[in-house]
C-alpha cells in the first residue's frame, strides 16, 4: 500500500508553509530517517525525514511551492516489493477525498456548576480536609538525641553517601575547609576528594557540572555558600534541571539537590540576605524544601537526595547552631510535600516555614498567656505545598495568619492565602492575615535590619486582629 508523505508542522500554530526543495528525486531509494525535503515558513526552516522505507514513487508538490497546507500529501513512497507505478498512480488520494459533511453540533443545556471542568474548581482539597499526622515519623523505640541543624545536615549527607556511591558533594570550601558553615565537616576525610569536591568561585560552572552529572545518572549535592550566589547558576537550575524531564518526554531526569543558606543572616547586607523560597516555588519541575528543626532537616535532606527530581533545599544560617531532638538511625526519612502540626490549637491557625517558625511559635506562646490557643503549622515543603493540612486546621479555627521572612509581593504567604480562599473560604470568620519581611532591600545597619524582619509582636497583633481581640 502506498505511503503518503504529509506536509509537517513546524509548530502547533503552523497552518501552511513553503516546500523549499526536494533532496530526493522520484525513483530514489529512501530509508527511515533519511532527509528527503526541506520546508520553510517566515520564521524557520525544517528538514523532512522519511518515516518508512521504500522508493520515492511520486512527488506531488514541486520545489518552491508556497502556501502548502499542513497534512497535505506532498509525495508518495512505494513500500518494499510494491509496484512503483501503481503506487504513483494510487498515492495522494487523501488530498482529493471529500471531507464528510459537518454535522451540526447537538445543542446542550447550559452546564450546571457540578458539570464545570475540574480545572475551574479548587477541588484538590476534599470538602472535609484531613491534616497529615507527623507523629509517626519518629520510629517507635528509637533513641532520641539532641543535635544541631548543622550536625543533622552533615549526618544526612554522610548516611546517604554511605548508602549510594553515586551521591557526591560539590561546592565552594566544602572539602578542605570543611564547609563555609562547617556543614560538610568530616566528609572529605571519610569519602575522599572524588566525592567531596572543592570548586572554584564560579556557581554557573559547578552548578552546570552538577546538572550534567545528574542527567548522566549520578546524584550530586551542590552547595551554594548562599542562595544569593545561586543567581549566577539560575539558568542551569531552571532551564536545565527543572525542565529537562518534561522536555525529554520523561527520558532524562535530574536527581540533584541544590542546598545552602537562604534568606537573612545577621548584618550581611541586601546582596546576601534575599529569601528565594517564592522564586523557586514558582517553577514547575522543582521541589522546594525549607525545614525548621534538626529532625526535619535531616529527614527531608535524605528524602531529597533519594528523590528523582531536582530539589531546592533552603537552609538558614541563623538556624545552623540551634539544637532539636532527632531520632538516631540511618533510615529516618521525612516525606517531601507534607506539613506538620507543631502545636495544636483551636482559636487561630498560624502557618510558617523555615526560620519563620521562630516567630510563629513565639507568638503562640504569647497568645496562650492571653487565652488564645493558636495552632501552629510548619509547611516544611513549599512546593509541593500541603495545603490540605492547612485547610483542615482553618476548618477548625476559622482564622489564619501566614508568616514568612520573604517579601510580601508574590510571596509564599500570598499563595497560602489564595489557596485558603479557594478551598476554605466559607469557613473563614476573618480575612487571612500575613506577616512578612518589609518591602525593602535588607539594610546593613543592625537597627534597620531588625525593623525590616518580622517579629513575634507583629504575629501576635495579626492573630489578635483576626480573632477580633
Amino acid at each position: 500500500m502506498p505511503i503518503d508523505i504529509l506536509m509537517p508542522a513546524l509548530s502547533p500554530t503552523m497552518e501552511e508553509g513553503k516546500l523549499a526543495k526536494w533532496l530526493k528525486k522520484e525513483g530514489d531509494q529512501v530509508k527511515s530517517g533519511d532527509i528527503i525535503a526541506e520546508i520553510e515558513t517566515d520564521k524557520a526552516t525544517m528538514e523532512v525525514e522519511a518515516v518508512d522505507e521504500g522508493i520515492l514513487a511520486k512527488i506531488l508538490v514541486a520545489d518552491g511551492t508556497e502556501n502548502v497546507a499542513v497534512n497535505t500529501p506532498i509525495g508518495v513512497i512505494a513500500a518494499e516489493g510494491e509496484d512503483v507505478s501503481a503506487a504513483a498512480s494510487g498515492g495522494g488520494k487523501a488530498a482529493a477525498q471529500e471531507k464528510p459533511a459537518e454535522s451540526k453540533p447537538e445543542e446542550k443545556p447550559e452546564a450546571k456548576s457540578e458539570d464545570a471542568p475540574a480545572a475551574s474548581r479548587p477541588d484538590t482539597v476534599p470538602a472535609q480536609a484531613k491534616a497529615y499526622d507527623a507523629s509517626s515519623e519518629f520510629p517507635a523505640g528509637a533513641e532520641i538525641v539532641s543535635m544541631t541543624v548543622r550536625e543533622a545536615l552533615r549526618d544526612a549527607m554522610a548516611e546517604e553517601m554511605r548508602r549510594d556511591k553515586d551521591v557526591f558533594v560539590m561546592g565552594e570550601e566544602v572539602a578542605e575547609y570543611q564547609g563555609a558553615y562547617k556543614v560538610t565537616q568530616g566528609l572529605l576525610q571519610e569519602f575522599g576528594p572524588k566525592r567531596v569536591i572543592d570548586t572554584p568561585i564560579t556557581e554557573h560552572g559547578f552548578a552546570g557540572i552538577g546538572v550534567g552529572a545528574a542527567l548522566s545518572g549520578l546524584r550530586p549535592i551542590v552547595e551554594f555558600m548562599t542562595f544569593n550566589f545561586a543567581m549566577q547558576a539560575i539558568d542551569h537550575i531552571i532551564n536545565s534541571a527543572a525542565k529537562t524531564l518534561y522536555m525529554s518526554g520523561g527520558q532524562m531526569g535530574a536527581p540533584i539537590v541544590f542546598r545552602g543558606p537562604n534568606g537573612a543572616a545577621a548584618r550581611v547586607g541586601a546582596q546576601h540576605s534575599h529569601d528565594y523560597a517564592a522564586w523557586y516555588s514558582n517553577v514547575p519541575g522543582l521541589k522546594v524544601v525549607m525545614p525548621y528543626s534538626a529532625s526535619d532537616a535531616k529527614g527531608l535532606l535524605k528524602s531529597a537526595i533519594r528523590d528523582p527530581n531536582p530539589v531546592i533545599f533552603l537552609e538558614n544560617e541563623i538556624m545552623y547552631g540551634k539544637s532539636f531532638d532527632v531520632p538516631k538511625g540511618d533510615d529516618f526519612l521525612v516525606p517531601i510535600g507534607k506539613a506538620k502540626v507543631v502545636r495544636p490549637g483551636t482559636d487561630v491557625t498560624i502557618v510558617s516555614f523555615g526560620i519563620g517558625m521562630t516567630y510563629a511559635l513565639g507568638a503562640a506562646e504569647a497568645l496562650a498567656k492571653e487565652g488564645i490557643e493558636a495552632e501552629v503549622i510548619d509547611l516544611r515543603t513549599i512546593r509541593p505545598m500541603d495545603i490540605e493540612t492547612v485547610v483542615a486546621s482553618v476548618q477548625k479555627t476559622n482564622r489564619c495568619v501566614a508568616v514568612e521572612e520573604g517579601f510580601p509581593q508574590s510571596g509564599v504567604t500570598a499563595e497560602i492565602g489564595m489557596k485558603i480562599m479557594e478551598a476554605a473560604f466559607d469557613y473563614l470568620d476573618a480575612p487571612v492575615a500575613r506577616v512578612t519581611g518589609k518591602d525593602v532591600p535588607m539594610p546593613y545597619a543592625a537597627n534597620l535590619e531588625k525593623l525590616a524582619l518580622p517579629n513575634i509582636g507583629e504575629v501576635v497583633a495579626a492573630a489578635k486582629a483576626v480573632c477580633y481581640r
